[in-house]
Formats: structure tokens, C-alpha cells, sequence
């Protein structure tokens, strides 16, 4: 039977090659490949283009988030799109799980492939990357541009928002195992949800059972790290990361 999802995928992937102008690069970011973060880069660039990294949030890998845009960017300016650890086969053997530990990967990844200076593009959990990125490493991050996000999660912001959810813990909606779980995830994480049919969120629940999108175990413990960041984020903490975002970028 054919999975809908995996083969639009797999279309994506080639149009990426032939008209985006980006070719998939897997960096070691540590030694042994102890961590290897996936990215998208131009397959030329140009002085004369500044680099635009888009950083994917918690509903797919990084090409399926931002194709649209990738096609848009490519022709003023060179795109690279990584897959965060645990998205899009990207990797790790370490036990960090945190947001500043994605961050640093990212970082040394596009060290690694030439990049110097860049505008970060985020959205929901890329969002928090982002501000990572630019608080402890200004002289990488010229800009930024956040959609869906937050400076840093803290308990109130947490509470709250599942509060008004009717949630309990993060993974309820998170990590669908049923269609109407997919239905709920997707009413979640979009501003105006696509209609899916059933067969579809099969589909989708499909590609995340065998890790197609993401590693589904170490994301989990991912996004519970970030819960637990939360619980121990003061609001005096989430003050002084905003008076260096402010001061490093403009946001």
C-alpha cells in the first residue's frame, strides 16, 4: 500500500534538486559521528547573496516546513534548511536533549559548511532555537524572523497553554496515536488546519510510528527536557534573554 506522505516526500526531494536549487549535505558535528545534523544548502552561492537559515518546529522536518518558502528565498538569497537532531534522520549518541544543545548543533553545522553570518528564520519550537542562536553566538546572527513562538519556555507559559488546551502533559497532543489524534495535532499546530481524510492520517501516523519525520522516542524525550527547562525558567532569566536578543538582533 502506498503512504501518501512518504511518496510526496520523495516527489519534494527531486523538485528540491532541480528547481530550489538546494542539495541535501549530512555534517558530522562531533567526532565518530557521535552527531550528524541533516542539512538542505545551495548547491552554488554567491557573495552577493546573504544566507537565510529556516529552522523547522515540531510538525515535520525541515523541507516539508518550508517549501514553499525555500522556492520563494533561493533566488536572492542562499537557503539552508537543517533538520533538527531527531528530525529528517539527523542524530545524536549524546543523552542532551535541551534547546540550547540543538542550537550549538546547529551552530557548528553551519560553521562547518562556510556560513558566517545569517538571518535565522523560525517557527514554533525553531523559534526557541533561534533566540538560542542569537544569545550566545551574536556574531553568527544578524537578524532574525519568529513566527508561532516564544523567547524561551517557562512554567506559566506552559501551564497556561495547556490550561486552555484541556491538556495535561505536552505528549497528549504531541504524539497522536489514533486519527482523531492526528485531526487534534494538526488543529494544533496550524493556524487554520488543513482538512485531512482519514486515509491521510494514517498516513501521517504511519510516518511517525517508523521515524519518516522525526526519531519518535529521543523527540519525546526532547520535548520533555524542554518541559523540564521550563519548570526551572525564572522570570528574571527570561528578562536578561531578552535584553540580549534585543541588544544582538533585530527582531
Amino acid at each position: 500500500m502506498v503512504n501518501f506522505i512518504t511518496l510526496y516526500a520523495s516527489i519534494l526531494h527531486k523538485i528540491m534538486k532541480f528547481a530550489g536549487g538546494l542539495e541535501p549535505r549530512s555534517v558530522e558535528i562531533e567526532n565518530a559521528g557521535s552527531t550528524t545534523m541533516n542539512f538542505w544548502v545551495p548547491t552554488n552561492t554567491s557573495p552577493s547573496k546573504p544566507a537565510v537559515v529556516l529552522i523547522h518546529g515540531i510538525a515535520a522536518d525541515g523541507i516539508l516546513t518550508w517549501q514553499l518558502q525555500v522556492m520563494a528565498l533561493t533566488e536572492k538569497y542562499s537557503v539552508y534548511v537543517p533538520n533538527l537532531l531527531f528530525f529528517g534522520g539527523s542524530h545524536t549518541e549524546s543523552k542532551e536533549r535541551s534547546v540550547r544543545f540543538q542550537a550549538e548543533c546547529v551552530v557548528k553545522g553551519l560553521r562547518k559548511l562556510g556560513v558566517e553570518r545569517c538571518i535565522v528564520v523560525g517557527i514554533s519550537y525553531g523559534g526557541m532555537v533561534g533566540f538560542q542562536m542569537a544569545e550566545h553566538y551574536p556574531e553568527l546572527v544578524a537578524g532574525m524572523v519568529v513566527t508561532g513562538t516564544v523567547l524561551a519556555m517557562s512554567e506559566s507559559i506552559s501551564k497556561e497553554r495547556l490550561q486552555k488546551l484541556g491538556l495535561s502533559w505536552w505528549s497528549e497532543c504531541l504524539f497522536p496515536t489514533s486519527v482523531e489524534g492526528v485531526k487534534d495535532y494538526f488543529d494544533f499546530i496550524s493556524y487554520k488546519p488543513p482538512w485531512l481524510p482519514n486515509f491521510l492520517c494514517k498516513d501521517v501516523l504511519e510516518c511517525h510510528s517508523l521515524g519518516a519525520w522525526r526519531d519518535h522516542q529521543s523527540y519525546k524525550e526532547a520535548a520533555e527536557s524542554a518541559n523540564a527547562e521550563a519548570m526551572n525558567q525564572s522570570s528574571s532569566e527570561l528578562d536578561t534573554m531578552k535584553c540580549k536578543a534585543n541588544k544582538t538582533v533585530q527582531v
